[in-house]
């Protein structure tokens, strides 16, 4: 049996990043939501069963965007930080998984649970990441929903801070995806 590549489609898919305030301010602070915006994601595995499933996904790290809201310069800040000094885009323009096993254990028809075990390029470093989730199969679509974290200093990254220190960002970031992947044979896509 042939296997099936599936797409993302980012226009109904939501990839998300959960940072955590702390310090002498965090709780005048937030915690702040990202949304990566630009990502190409791709699963290959054998039709109904997800049986030899593969996944890749490929993030441009200078196409994000904080969720919450604040005032617009402080907003303008806290992105230009990210970019510039925390994720350091000019130099690490792409954060890449590519998974290397996924255990999938079929939950009842067409719902499957999944562990995946890869490796994430990020800033320059590559280290395992695991991830977990759940695949419901509809059509010739799969919905994909699920997360992991991650420590930035595991990536070489230090932990933004803003007012001197008094409000930090704690080192741990979690993930949280809801994908759409469309069959590529029924898109018309190769």
């Amino acid at each position: 049996m042939a296997s099936v590549t599936f797409a993302v489609d980012r226009t109904v898919s939501r990839f998300n990043v959960q940072a955590f305030a702390t310090g002498l301010l965090s709780a005048f602070g937030h915690s702040p939501r990202i949304e990566i915006r630009d990502y190409e994601a791709e699963v290959q595995c054998l039709p109904g069963t997800l049986g030899d499933a593969s996944l890749r996904v490929i993030i441009q790290t200078g196409r994000m965007e904080v969720l919450d809201e604040m005032k617009r310069d402080d907003l303008k800040k806290l992105e230009q930080e990210m970019y510039e000094r925390v994720l350091d885009t000019r130099n690490f323009p792409t954060a890449v998984y590519t998974s290397r096993e996924i255990d999938v254990r079929k939950v009842t028809d067409g719902l499957f649970e999944v562990d995946a075990r890869g490796e994430l390029s990020f800033h320059g470093v590559t280290r395992p990441q695991a991830l977990q989730g759940k695949v419901t199969v509809i059509g010739d679509s799969l919905r994909v929903a699920g997360g992991f974290s991650l420590l930035q200093s595991s990536y070489g990254i230090q932990p933004a801070s803003f007012a001197a220190g008094t409000l930090r960002l704690k080192d741990e970031l979690k993930f949280t995806f809801d994908l759409v992947a469309r069959s590529k044979e029924s898109s018309g896509q190769s």
